[in-house]
């Protein structure tokens, strides 16, 4: 039996990249999975029409996690198709390097409103929704918040506060059985990594150059380790940030 057999998960950012690899994975597990989109419905059909021809179940649901509101009903619209919520993958997020002198108060602003505002509310709603059974939350960062690069102060100030927000809920849920931890991908191929490394500058080849493996991730390595931690056999794992690079530091 798949290890998410039976289990409802929602992916937060799940229309393309990395995203989509996580509900494509645990779909593959056997889990109903929740492919939550902003702004492309079309990417996110795609994802549950691929999940749905391998022989799983999934739907594709509009909410923009930054707004309270909308990451509640996104949970409630799960838990209303689905039955439960077991799993959240709190993959929605951007990102955007800027210098020192160029940082505006709307650069500021979008950075933490999605990657810090919009995970804490999506996981509040997710919280007071999984049952007594327990359930996982799975927040996707960035090594950006281990070895912040130059012009990436509010991005990784915002994958920072990820790791610290993971820490704290894992000690707050941890009595009702739900499970908090973190993934923290090097670079991985997506379509912003190569719009970065199209943009000159050697950033990614730089990266590559330090990681042990020797290669750029793919969002399946990432997916992978994010099917572990929704699993049972990740019961005595919880407050752990976990690089997913290939080494890199």
């Amino acid at each position: 039996m798949a290890k998410l057999t039976g289990k409802v998960a929602v992916v937060t950012g799940a229309s393309k990249g990395i995203g989509a690899a996580i509900a494509e994975e645990l779909a593959k597990e056997g889990a109903s999975v929740i492919v939550n989109y902003a702004s492309s419905a079309q990417g996110a059909e795609a994802v549950v029409a691929k999940i749905k021809a391998a022989g799983g179940k999934a739907k594709a649901m509009h909410a923009d996690v930054s707004k309270p509101a909308e990451a509640k009903q996104l949970i409630d619209s799960a838990v209303s198709e689905f039955g439960r919520l077991d799993v959240l993958v709190n993959n929605a997020g951007v990102y955007e390097f800027l210098p020192l002198g160029q940082i505006t108060e709307q650069h500021f602003d979008r950075m933490f409103n999605i990657n810090v505002r919009g995970l804490l509310f999506a996981t509040q709603a997710a919280a007071a929704a999984i049952g007594e059974q327990g359930g996982s939350i799975i927040n996707i960062g960035s090594m950006a918040s281990q070895a912040p690069p130059p012009g990436g102060s509010v991005y990784s100030a915002t994958k920072a506060a990820l790791d610290a927000i993971t820490r704290s809920l894992a000690a707050e849920l941890g009595s009702r059985k739900i499970l908090v931890n973190a993934v923290l991908p090097g670079p991985v191929e997506t379509e912003g990594v190569q719009a970065m490394a199209n943009g000159g500058g050697g950033f990614i080849a730089q990266l590559v150059s330090r990681t042990p493996l020797g290669r750029i991730g793919q969002p399946r390595d990432i997916a992978t380790v994010v099917s572990f931690l929704a699993s049972d056999d990740a019961g005595w794992i919880t407050g752990e940030i976990i690089p997913a690079a290939g080494g890199l530091r």
